[in-house]
């Protein structure tokens, strides 16, 4: 019950619960057209998503009280919000960007410019790693750790392959752009 009454463990669980409400009932009715998902994709999408969600709010709600004992805790705690915070203004960025590469009607392939795009060919991904790695520097636990690393895990390669895609359709794909982490790969 102490949980429920915890500043850090509301906030740490009203942005995961932020993110997933805009992923779940904003972001699909903003998107145009796209292109169909397979069932066995969405399927293990949408069981990630059950147990991750399952296991952070046990976390926040029964089990992990986060505490804010010494000024470096709450150093810490700050700046995970703040990376988090940083993370989600890119997340959305980004996805504005994609969502207006092409005009009603229009087909074909465009390189995203603009916004963290200058910097890596998958911002939105680089928006959600650094949303989670936020999370789990906020949070100090294993759960939201272990999340934090499984949206690395799934992304990056993600985003590494995107990378390679955009550089062999375009010839004139900026060349000093990285794959999901600007400067690095």
């Amino acid at each position: 019950a102490e949980a429920l009454y915890s500043v850090p463990n509301l906030l740490l669980l009203s942005m995961f619960l932020l993110h997933y409400a805009y992923r779940a009932f904003v972001y699909p009715f903003r998107i145009r057209g796209g292109k169909p998902m397979p069932v066995v994709i969405c399927s293990l999408a949408a069981t990630f998503c059950a147990f991750n969600g399952y296991l952070q709010g046990w976390c926040w709600m029964a089990v992990s009280v986060r505490k804010l004992e010494s000024r470096l805790d709450a150093v810490c705690f700050a700046f995970g919000c703040c990376v988090w915070c940083a993370g989600w203004y890119i997340n959305l960025q980004a996805d504005a960007i994609l969502r207006c590469l092409r005009s009603p009607g229009e087909t074909g392939y465009k390189i995203p410019e603009g916004g963290a795009f200058r910097y890596v060919s998958c911002a939105n991904y680089f928006g959600e790693i650094l949303e989670w790695c936020g999370y789990a520097i906020a949070a100090q636990n294993i759960a939201a750790t272990a999340f934090a690393w499984f949206t690395f895990c799934n992304t990056g390669p993600r985003a590494h392959h995107h990378h390679h895609w955009y550089r062999e359709k375009f010839t004139d794909y900026p060349a000093d752009r990285r794959a999901v982490i600007p400067y690095l790969w």
